[in-house]
């Protein structure tokens, strides 16, 4: 799951258990959808990346770079996770956002792209939800 600085979601992907994670990092940053900025022409992606330390790489800290991404990931072994700790749990709130709806707790289905299916539609709830509370 990808999500913004306030723990909207914005892409989401369903890889198999045996997958590591640093291998779907490159599909979802690719997913971000447009970013409409208040002035100016539409930017068409953030400028900073907060990732945990399983994606740290050299390949993924050039790819980041070569689009113009400034990453922000620890490194194993040099820094400790505090200081993304502060930003991790935005994540981790989104994702329990996600699992709050029962049907996603335990996966029933047997089809990878109909558990993504509900995974997208828990999604848009959760954002629906979010707008719809700073609105009122």
């Amino acid at each position: 799951m990808l999500s913004e600085a306030q723990g909207l979601p914005l892409a989401v992907a369903v890889s198999g258990a045996n997958l590591h994670d640093s291998q779907a990092f490159k599909p979802l940053i690719l997913g971000i959808p447009a970013i409409r900025s208040r002035r100016g022409p539409r930017r068409r992606r953030p400028v900073k990346i907060r990732a945990d330390k399983a994606y740290y790489s050299a390949e993924h800290l050039r790819w980041l770079r070569g689009r113009n991404l400034i990453p922000r990931i620890a490194r194993p072994g040099i820094e400790s996770g505090e200081r993304l700790g502060r930003h991790r749990w935005k994540i981790e709130r989104s994702i329990s956002w996600l699992f709050g709806y029962r049907r996603l707790t335990v996966r029933y289905e047997r089809k990878g792209s109909h558990f993504l299916a509900f995974l997208g539609l828990a999604a848009a709830l959760t954002c629906y939800k979010r707008l719809a509370k700073l609105t009122t």
